[in-house]
């Protein structure tokens, strides 16, 4: 597996395309930063929305693997209490293959080097796959608000999800 993180582009418009539809419509896809609003059906708008990704207040990015977009994953610059640091998800048939925990521990390495000390990272209580994830990378409760578990990663020792090693395990986040 060669995964890569990527900024958005438009010159992954069709494979793009193809892991939204997977998600099927009204599904929740995080880590792209889509709102309701956003245009992403047609060239203009996907071009659009891609502009404003990247000019946005954080760091961007999409999961690929050998041009296929699999997820996104975002990692905000500035704290927000509901939604955290870092924001993922992995389309549905690259889950279970240790993609989610990959790229949060790479992003873990970008707010590293921001000189973020450590972040928030929060999951849905119902979602056991994504709490792997995220204390696999380092995660450690700190209580559950409102059926959303909240974790804060330490950014203080390289080591924390640095490994670099796919694990396998069940669907990500």
């Amino acid at each position: 597996m060669a995964l890569t993180l990527v900024e958005p582009s438009i010159d992954l418009y069709v494979a793009w395309r193809e892991a939204h539809a997977e998600w099927g419509p009204g599904l929740h896809e995080d880590g792209f930063g889509l709102e309701a609003t956003d245009d992403v059906e047609s060239v203009q708008g996907f071009q659009a929305w891609v502009a404003r990704v990247r000019a946005g207040g954080g760091t961007s990015r999409w999961i690929v693997e050998d041009g296929r977009v699999l997820g996104g994953i975002g990692l905000r610059h500035e704290l927000n209490e509901r939604t955290g640091h870092i924001g993922y998800g992995v389309r549905p048939s690259a889950r279970g293959r240790g993609v989610a925990s990959w790229a949060l521990g790479a992003i873990l390495g970008e707010a590293r080097a921001r000189g973020m000390g450590r972040v928030l990272v929060v999951c849905l209580a119902d979602n056991p796959s994504s709490a792997r994830t995220i204390e696999r990378n380092g995660g450690v409760l700190e209580e559950v608000r409102a059926e959303v578990c909240r974790y804060w990663i330490e950014l203080g020792s390289p080591a924390a999800g640095e490994s670099g090693v796919l694990a396998e395990e069940g669907a990500d986040g």
